[in-house]
């Protein structure tokens, strides 16, 4: 059985400023993104140039930002956001919502791809494969915080983890690197595969979907459900109520790329 190390959350501490590893996270997943972009941008043929790429990452912060956080407040939280409307920009008590971030992420692709006269499907078909090194990124945040463990294994399983920050000296899963490993190598490796030819319009896009959802779906068995949420209908929590139109929106797409006039178009 492993015990987690309980790293300490502040990585530098500058004066009164603490940088953590949380945000030292973010960072890296905005380096990855610039840079495994840039060499997708040297394809003519996706149809983002270089000077693109720096602007998107810049609505791309913005939307990850402000949907993560306003859709922690609107599907975790609301009740208590609503009585304490000024909470939201508290965002260094914590609180972010992977699938508000994909929400923020795809307004912005929306915005950024309407003030460039570029199509939808081209910027989040270029987007989708830098976005998982992103979120294995996040995750592994999420591991150094000691935050979002698992729930209870069986005590024989060789990688069960006891997390002394839970006071209850159960052993756990370790899920948030079972989502690092899934939502963010896993996914990354198939869609960095996939985009390696062109395929359609969408096509990209709809395996992200369908990608992380399945795969936060299936991580959510082994997490722990928020203490203040429980499991809801059917025993599933809110991040596989979440999941859920997420796979279905991204199958609706693979079913519309795959369309025989849509594929002869592609062509």
């Amino acid at each position: 059985m492993l015990i987690h190390p309980q790293f300490d959350p502040v990585a530098v501490q500058l004066g009164p400023v603490a940088v953590h590893w949380y945000g030292i996270m973010y960072l890296v997943g905005f380096a990855l993104f610039l840079i495994l972009g840039r060499r997708r941008a040297e394809d003519a043929w996706r149809g983002m140039t270089k000077a693109d790429l720096e602007d998107l990452l810049f609505y791309g912060v913005l939307g990850v930002v402000l949907g993560g956080r306003l859709g922690f407040c609107l599907f975790y939280q609301p009740a208590w956001f609503t009585s304490h409307p000024l909470d939201v920009f508290k965002v260094w008590q914590g609180g972010m919502s992977a699938h508000g971030g994909m929400i923020g992420c795809i307004i912005a692709m929306l915005v950024f791809a309407r003030t460039r006269g570029k199509s939808f499907w081209t910027v989040s078909d270029f987007t989708a494969p830098l976005v998982p090194l992103g979120l294995f990124a996040g995750r592994i945040g999420n591991f150094i915080n000691g935050e979002l463990w698992g729930r209870a294994a069986l005590p024989d399983l060789p990688w069960a983890m006891l997390f002394p920050q839970t006071g209850d000296n159960i052993p756990r899963h370790p899920s948030q690197l079972y989502e690092a490993g899934l939502e963010g190598l896993c996914l990354f490796a198939l869609l960095w595969w996939a985009s390696a030819k062109n395929r359609g319009r969408g096509f990209v896009s709809a395996l992200f979907c369908i990608g992380y959802g399945v795969a936060r779906f299936f991580v959510e068995y082994f997490r722990e459900p928020d203490s203040y949420l429980g499991l809801g209908l059917l025993g599933l929590s809110r991040g596989q109520w979440l999941s859920l139109p997420l796979i279905l929106t991204g199958i609706a797409v693979l079913i519309w790329v795959w369309r025989p006039s849509h594929h002869e178009r592609a062509v």
